[in-house]
């Protein structure tokens, strides 16, 4: 793999951030302040990836317009009451990010969070200067639409076989097959082997950070 790709992009919750169980925890939350069954953690955890709404929608088919609305509102309050520090980030991240970088990779993130959500998560990290460009699905669209990626490779000037998708979701790795791009499963995150697999990855990886070794 080394040298085949210019533009690594990234998915941000449970590829570079150990955020999983505690978005979880938010999604039970509102449905409990919205008075709403609380989903199965193997539920939970499949609209992980997915736009908010979109991830609502999913959860609670029933609920209307106005129902939705207070899940998310209810769901960023408490989701956004956890500091986030760089000890939130996965064993490795930053180095591996800093290793990419001064090897000449373009880094970009990918991801279903809100723009204020990412942005957030990016200064209270630490991350904020990493990456060469961020697309968030409010400001495009929902994964899989391939139209994040498609906007990344725009913008940094990359072709689509020149271009890397790393997630922990099957919703990255659907969104890069519709793409027309290679991509890597993480097992760090919100899916099981056994599904990422099922995508037939160009790699499959414990914890993210294992990617250097098959780049540099």
């Amino acid at each position: 793999m080394k040298y085949r790709f210019d533009l690594l992009v990234f998915d941000w919750d449970g590829t570079l951030i150990d955020s999983i169980q505690w978005i979880v925890q938010s999604l039970h939350f509102a449905a409990r302040d919205c008075g709403l069954p609380v989903p199965p953690d193997t539920l939970a955890r499949s609209v992980i990836g997915l736009s908010l709404d979109r991830a609502m929608g999913t959860l609670f088919p029933g609920a209307g317009a106005g129902e939705i609305k207070d899940l998310m509102v209810s769901y960023q309050r408490y989701y956004h009451s956890k500091p986030l520090g760089p000890e939130s980030l996965f064993a490795g991240v930053p180095e591996m990010v800093d290793d990419l970088r001064e090897g000449g990779y373009k880094i970009a993130v990918a991801t279903g969070k809100t723009r204020t959500g990412l942005d957030h998560a990016l200064s209270s990290t630490g991350a904020a200067d990493w990456f060469h460009a961020t697309r968030t699905a409010g400001e495009t669209a929902s994964k899989p639409d391939p139209l994040m990626l498609r906007q990344l490779m725009a913008e940094l000037d990359a072709e689509p076989e020149r271009t890397l998708m790393i997630g922990d979701s099957i919703h990255d790795l659907q969104m890069a097959k519709n793409a027309g791009i290679e991509a890597v499963g993480v097992f760090c995150g919100a899916d099981s082997r056994d599904r990422i697999m099922g995508f037939q990855p160009l790699l499959g990886l414990e914890q993210t950070a294992e990617l250097l070794e098959f780049l540099l």
